[in-house]
């Protein structure tokens, strides 16, 4: 006949209690598992469309770029119309590298960690000095006896 909860041992409901807390934890690894496994191949699947995407307006940029070659060719020699087109790209990707530059130079690093990590070190090890180890209250012998 089983035992009501009140009848139990401290002991047996210790272990249940222990049991159960491991299965809890089993169940919501493997719960979390699922669902990274789910969302990486949504990240992945997106990757590979935002990727499509990125090399379809790399075309469509140099069409445009020989659209405006072709429109300025009207009024320039053609060599001129294509030179300004292409200054023009190495002007745009100079402020890009620029701009890119500097926002690379204000990083901080990871000052919040530092210091969290430093307060954890400075919590970890004791104020006081640590005491001198116990000298023997006799020598040892050495093996010639002295």
């Amino acid at each position: 006949m089983p035992q009501t909860p009140e009848e139990e041992s401290l002991g047996a409901l210790v272990a249940q209690a222990s049991a159960h807390i491991s299965s809890l934890v089993r169940s919501e690894i493997e719960l979390a598992k699922a669902e990274f496994r789910f969302d990486a191949k949504r990240v992945g699947t997106a990757g590979g469309l935002f990727a499509a995407a990125a090399f379809m307006a790399h075309l469509c940029l140099i069409l445009a770029s020989f659209t405006i070659g072709f429109v300025l060719a009207e009024w320039w020699p053609m060599w001129l119309s294509f030179l300004t087109v292409t200054l023009f790209y190495l002007v745009v990707a100079g402020l890009l590298v620029f701009i890119g530059t500097r926002r690379l130079k204000g990083l901080a690093g990871m000052k919040r960690t530092a210091r969290s990590i430093k307060g954890l070190k400075e919590i970890a090890t004791p104020e006081e000095p640590p005491l001198p180890a116990p000298r023997p209250e006799r020598e040892p012998v050495t093996r010639d006896g002295s």
